[in-house]
């Protein structure tokens, strides 16, 4: 197992989830490839998307872990922290949560984050998230998703 993946194991455990990354040979790093990976549906994926609000020289990191078949509203978001969201480059990405776009788990970050959870996640019995690197992919329960990230369940989706 890639180090950054041994990480997030490690804190899977000690949080006392009963939970193992699977890494795979080919890329998890899309909803769309973690979902055919792992044998699920798009919207079983966690999405973690980093946001930065506020001013751009001392951002405040924002997540939305998000279902995979969801695009996220920012406005909605932008009304519970009551700041703008701007998209987050790959190097504030890495520098607050320890890891690259594409394998950002939902905790286990560098520093702490405002977190947000899509309201639909909580509709499976099981998700599955990204495990520290564009190849690892775990299970857990959504209610435990809430519990571990602290995270505050809203509505973000993009109504249709």
């Amino acid at each position: 197992m890639k180090p950054a993946a041994q990480k997030v194991q490690q804190i899977i455990n000690e949080l006392g989830l009963n939970s193992q990354i699977v890494e795979f040979s080919e890329s998890t790093r899309t909803s769309a490839e973690a979902a055919y990976a792992i044998g699920t549906s798009v919207a079983q994926i966690c999405k973690s998307i980093l946001f930065a609000a506020g001013d751009k020289e001392n951002a405040i990191p924002v997540m939305v872990i998000a279902s995979g078949a969801n695009r996220i509203d920012t406005h909605k978001v932008q009304t519970h922290i009551g700041q703008k969201l701007h998209k987050a480059t790959p190097e504030f990405v890495r520098e607050k949560t320890g890891y690259a776009i594409g394998g950002v788990p939902p905790f286990a970050h560098a520093q702490p984050l405002t977190i947000f959870i899509d309201m639909d996640l909580l509709a499976f019995e099981v998700v599955y998230a990204a495990g520290g690197t564009p190849n690892a992919i775990f299970p857990l329960n959504p209610a435990d998703l809430v519990k571990v990230t602290g995270g505050a369940v809203i509505d973000c989706r993009v109504d249709n």
